[in-house]
């Protein structure tokens, strides 16, 4: 657990719905977290072993040639997510643009992330991004390329590592709202200073030098992952 003994904060555990999604052929698929909202669908899902993943089945052709020199546990990722599309739209296929997932036919949002064991998705009617990072402290190495200086000034020295991934991940699921178009997570991205009792309603947003894009992140903990959510 990425809760340390010098961790002194509690928060809520994360509302856990004991339901399964029944996929066309009635195996169930137990589900890890249900993070859905009004706007939203947003399932996440932890690999276990006995699963059945058949590439043939979930894999969208149009998909092979990107995966075929993929890691195994990244393609397992990959077929985890096409698992949990199956339970919510058996018809829909998960294709690119320019690397940024949309859904065909092209009816909803979706946006997806994994972290082996877990994978999420997120299916809306609005643009959604979600994000889901392993605590880590050897973030702390690189945090000059996401944050500038004068971001830094509300973070507390002992929790820094736990602060910084919450910052990571709230910049790439706002950047999976604006895909393609605003590159650099320290240039063109900002989250602003919040506490760790207050996690649902984070300010952040998108900007450039004539362009602000306002938003409220969504942060929550399992296991020793940070998961984010922003929605438009």
């Amino acid at each position: 657990m990425f809760l340390s003994t010098n961790r002194n904060f509690h928060l809520p555990a994360p509302i856990f719905h004991p339901f399964s999604l029944f996929l066309p052929n009635k195996k169930r698929m137990p589900l890890y977290r249900d993070f859905s909202d009004d706007n939203a669908t947003i399932l996440v899902w932890k690999y276990d072993e006995s699963e059945t993943l058949d590439i043939n089945e979930l894999l969208e052709p149009e998909n092979a040639e990107k995966v075929k020199d993929y890691h195994p546990k990244k393609l397992l990722e990959v077929l985890m997510v096409r698992k949990l599309l199956k339970g919510l739209k058996p018809d829909s296929k998960i294709l690119y643009r320019e690397r940024e997932p949309f859904l065909s036919p092209n009816d909803a949002e979706i946006s997806i992330t994994h972290s082996y064991p877990f994978a999420a998705i997120a299916i809306s009617k609005n643009k959604i991004g979600i994000d889901v990072e392993k605590f880590n402290p050897k973030i702390l190495r690189v945090i000059d390329k996401f944050t500038y200086e004068n971001e830094r000034g509300f973070i507390p020295e002992d929790k820094a590592d736990t602060f910084y991934t919450i910052i990571w991940s709230v910049k790439e699921s706002m950047y999976k709202i604006h895909h393609s178009k605003y590159w650099s997570l320290k240039k063109n991205y900002e989250v602003k200073p919040f506490e760790l009792k207050h996690l649902h309603k984070i300010s952040c947003r998108v900007y450039d030098e004539q362009f602000s894009d306002e938003f409220k992140a969504r942060v929550e903990f399992f296991d020793d992952y940070c998961f984010t959510i922003v929605e438009e």
